[in-house]
């Protein structure tokens, strides 16, 4: 890629001092790690909405399904001013071409899930969504969304950065040439990344991309890129990742020594029953598509993602 992976993010999260007590929640993974590789495009919904710094803190208060924004003590009731914010705000972020967002846990205005929520009966249930995250996804559904307590989850945080630099090649493939020999390209780049993401789904895209040239372009591609983040939301399973692996191993099979088809078998055994983690076998299999020059394999999204100084794929 080009250029680096837009996102949005809660300000905060930069270490600006934008939260009600004048404070901050700098991420250090998020600006040093991560932020290596992305441009953030900071959002701080009750600063821009024109609460003050420091301010009166708010919480969500009433029905989870459609709580109002009320403030601790005065119990000021801003849920219209936010949600006009908001709604001129995503319209505003159309501009930006995100692809993912980064929300802070929690927050009234920015939690992404399991907010608390005030009920009338007094009782406090963590159903909620913040006002401007929930205005957010509903505007952009199809872009990967976390928040900052989800991403201390390797699982969580290995998914949504998967699915941010696939939606960025995605973009740039189209944004080269929207025609059906990118398209079929992208496809075969990508075909063992989305199947260890849903068979399912890469059964439909690969009929999808057969049928292409009977579907308008922009619908083609509306209806891939749909399918596609649909497939990548989908959690990657060891049962899952096997099957790919040994799709990858069938590659080889007038290749490898027997010492190679042993050591490889004996890795993908560890890694079933997880003794080591995905890398592992990933990197071997790497060094016998560099050593055997398996141009196919070579194109792989699969076997290399995500920038390895990322350091993905580690967790058992």
């Amino acid at each position: 890629m080009d250029d680096k992976v837009k996102l949005g993010i809660s300000m905060c999260l930069l270490g600006e001092s934008v939260r009600w007590n004048a404070g901050h929640k700098l991420d250090r993974y998020l600006t040093q790690t991560l932020g290596q590789f992305v441009d953030y495009v900071p959002v701080c919904p009750e600063v821009e909405a024109g609460f003050g710094v420091p301010r009166e803190s708010f919480r969500l208060v009433g029905e989870p399904e459609n709580p109002r924004l009320i403030t601790f003590k005065s119990k000021e009731d801003h849920t219209d001013r936010m949600l006009s914010w908001a709604e001129k705000r995503v319209k505003a972020l159309e501009e930006e071409d995100l692809c993912g967002f980064i929300f802070k846990c929690d927050s009234p205005s920015s939690g992404m899930v399991r907010v608390k929520v005030y009920t009338a009966k007094g009782g406090v249930v963590k159903k909620g969504v913040g006002m401007f995250a929930r205005v957010y996804m509903q505007h952009f559904p199809l872009i990967p969304v976390e928040d900052d307590g989800r991403l201390h989850n390797p699982q969580i945080r290995e998914n949504f950065i998967e699915r941010i630099f696939t939606l960025k090649r995605w973009r740039d493939s189209v944004a080269e040439k929207p025609g059906m020999g990118n398209l079929v390209d992208f496809h075969t780049r990508n075909k063992l990344l989305i199947l260890s993401h849903s068979e399912k789904h890469f059964r439909r895209m690969g009929k999808l991309v057969a049928d292409g040239k009977k579907i308008p372009t922009r619908e083609l591609n509306l209806q891939y890129e749909t399918l596609l983040m649909e497939a990548l939301e989908l959690k990657t399973t060891v049962k899952k990742n096997m099957n790919v692996l040994q799709h990858l191993m069938g590659f080889f099979k007038q290749q490898l020594t027997s010492d190679e088809k042993q050591e490889l078998l004996e890795i993908f055994d560890q890694y079933r029953n997880e003794l080591v983690p995905l890398v592992v076998p990933i990197t071997l299999i790497n060094h016998y598509v560099r050593k055997y020059d398996q141009p196919y394999l070579k194109l792989q999204t699969f076997l290399n993602p995500h920038p390895v100084e990322l350091k993905l794929r580690t967790h058992v």
